[in-house]
């Protein structure tokens, strides 16, 4: 299960850099999401897949039985899922926002706080 695992993080991941290279906002803005989603099952794979044993910590014991899954990476990840969310919620006002001032969605025609006449910013201090 790993390994098939281990192959849809790196297809989320490679997909991710392929959308967030792009010049149109909501292609950038998916791969925005992909990213996180990949992250988090990574976070998740890390973690161990062990369906057969909970993490509980039996009765007398001070460590959960030996191959019981990490429920840290589990708590990780559904805070990861609420900032992710708001993260892209944001992201998305803000592309529609700058879709509505700009009339554009392609990066090169969003330039319009950087003329082309003005002079360059200085190369060291």
């Amino acid at each position: 299960m790993e390994v098939a695992l281990a192959g849809l993080i790196g297809l989320f991941l490679s997909a991710a850099a392929y959308l967030m290279l792009s010049k149109a906002i909501i292609r950038m803005l998916l791969g925005v999401a992909i990213l996180g989603n990949g992250v988090n099952l990574l976070i998740f794979t890390v973690g161990r897949l062990t369906p057969e044993v909970p993490p509980i910590v039996p009765a007398g014991e001070t460590l959960p039985l030996a191959g019981s899954a990490n429920p840290l990476p589990q708590a990780l990840i559904l805070t990861a899922i609420v900032i992710g969310f708001a993260l892209l919620s944001f992201l998305l006002v803000l592309g529609y926002r700058a879709y509505q001032e700009l009339d554009a969605d392609n990066t090169d025609t969003m330039r319009i706080a950087e003329p082309e006449a003005a002079p360059r910013p200085p190369l060291s201090y």
